[in-house]
């Protein structure tokens, strides 16, 4: 799924785009078990669901116009994809991940994004994660 923000008096300049795909978190995603295991504790999952993996919505791309930085517009996108998949929740996710360029990383902290573990193998990106059950509830 591909998004854009466009100015509402001229659809031709684009504000922001957005790509999304379907995702999982997985015991994969994790240095070994015992870290996944916390990770389930720590979002609440009771024993009876606690699976190998968990649907999730990944972030691919999210970029903003030079122009308009500064102005929340990222952060008014990644609202809008929050509230379509958590109020909404037509492919049944739990999760919004992103592997986050590390300059990108507080950007991401700001608006709710934790790190899906303690460290992360790719020198240039953090995995992250936003729980939808933050603000479906």
């Amino acid at each position: 799924m591909n998004y854009a923000c466009v100015n509402a008096d001229d659809a031709s300049k684009v504000y922001a785009y957005c790509s999304l795909a379907n995702d999982k978190v997985a015991t994969s995603d994790f240095k070994d078990k015992t870290e996944f295991n916390r990770f389930r504790r720590k979002r609440g999952f009771p024993n009876e669901k606690r699976l190998k993996s968990y649907p999730a919505i990944k972030l691919c791309r999210l970029g903003v116009d030079e122009k308009v930085k500064g102005q929340q517009i990222g952060s008014g996108v990644l609202d809008y994809i929050k509230s379509l998949f958590a109020l909404d929740n037509k492919a049944g996710c739990r999760f919004l991940t992103v592997d986050a360029y590390l300059n990108a990383v507080p950007f991401y902290e700001k608006n709710g994004f934790h790190f899906m573990n303690a460290e992360d193998n790719d020198p240039h990106t953090r995995l992250m994660y936003y729980d939808l059950m933050d603000i479906a509830n």
